[in-house]
């Protein structure tokens, strides 16, 4: 008798995307899809449109462009940490779950490998089930959404679909937490303590957070945990929101204004951490790493230096495959034969 096939299993990673490059037609092209996106943007079509086309991509792509040159090695950094902890949790599940003819893909919103390219292939192989894992530990409508509205309009035009499971986000995730928490220790053992730690979060405009989006209460929540983690006392750590654009109001504290006060009130050492980021990328390497370093030493503070986002960590590794090792033991009962 033949053996029964195994159900078909795909499981995605999904981070927000890169350039294809580091230069200006490549950054254009990328600002264009990012930010053509009414989930990032929520200024009315046309109007953005004009905004978008004169102004920001005639402008902005060559700075860009230059600041992604600056932390660039062989490729984005973030594509290759992604394709980096594919690789891992591609081998701890497969290991683990021979009930199954597991596929473990990297996509991205934007840029490649995308997300649509993925969905290609699952319509060339059609899957039992897939189990999505957008890499953002803080849910947010201007970066989980996406992914959401991605297999939205993929959806209508399948006639064998696959069963899904989306993970929302894991922002109060013991093991999340814990690994945040001992990336902080492990580089105080071999640097010693800041006198502050600022947790940074990436910024969203204000309007949306008033019009339900949950990222900055999550982004709070996070902090917090980790600060009780370290037994930090309220003077010895603060949350910030960076990387604003536009003439808006975004979710405050901002990063630069908290790192200029205290730079003016002579803090002798900032360490900085950003728990909203599962890969180090350009807001990390070149606008936290660099450009706020400059900022507050040139307001009169010490000593800088950013702790490296959680990326191919092993406690990180440990935490995303066992957030799809969950929603795998659950399919057992549904789809595996015993």
């Amino acid at each position: 008798m033949s053996a029964t096939p195994k159900p078909k299993v795909t499981v995605i990673l999904a981070n927000l995307g890169t350039p294809d490059e580091a230069t200006v037609p490549a950054v254009r092209r990328f600002l264009k899809q990012f930010l053509s996106d009414t989930r990032v943007i929520e200024i009315p079509k046309p109007i953005w449109w004009i905004i978008l086309h004169l102004f920001v991509l005639t402008f902005r792509p060559k700075r860009v462009a230059e600041a992604y040159a600056s932390v660039w090695s062989n490729d984005s950094p973030m594509r290759e940490i992604v394709l980096e902890q594919t690789q891992l949790i591609k081998q701890r599940l497969t290991d683990e779950n021979h009930q199954f003819d597991l596929t473990v893909v990297a996509a991205m919103t934007y840029g490649q490998p995308s997300i649509y390219t993925v969905f290609e292939q699952l319509e060339k192989d059609p899957q039992e089930h897939v189990i999505l894992l957008p890499l953002f530990p803080q849910y947010s409508a201007t970066s989980t959404a996406p992914l959401y509205d991605a297999v939205a309009k993929w959806i209508p035009k399948q006639r064998h679909l696959p069963g899904f499971t989306f993970i929302k986000d894991y922002y109060q995730h013991p093991m999340f937490i814990q690994a945040l928490t001992d990336s902080v220790l492990n580089y105080q053992t071999k640097y010693g303590k800041a006198e502050k730690l600022l947790m940074s979060f990436h910024g969203i405009p204000q309007p949306y957070a008033d019009k339900g989006d949950p990222y900055a209460d999550r982004c709070r929540m996070t902090a917090k945990l980790v600060a009780e983690a370290l037994h930090l006392h309220e003077h010895e750590w603060a949350i910030s929101f960076q990387s604003r654009f536009g003439k808006q109001e975004w979710v405050k504290p901002y990063t630069d204004v908290v790192l200029q006060q205290w730079g003016e009130q002579k803090v002798k050492s900032v360490q900085l951490l950003s728990p909203a980021f599962s890969a180090d990328c350009l807001e990390t390497l070149e606008e936290l790493a660099i450009q706020n370093k400059e900022l507050f030493q040139h307001a009169g503070g010490g000593e800088y230096a950013y702790i490296p986002a959680l990326n191919s960590d092993q406690a990180h590794i440990d935490l995303l495959a066992s957030l799809v090792q969950a929603n795998l033991d659950a399919l057992t009962h549904t789809l595996a034969h015993h």
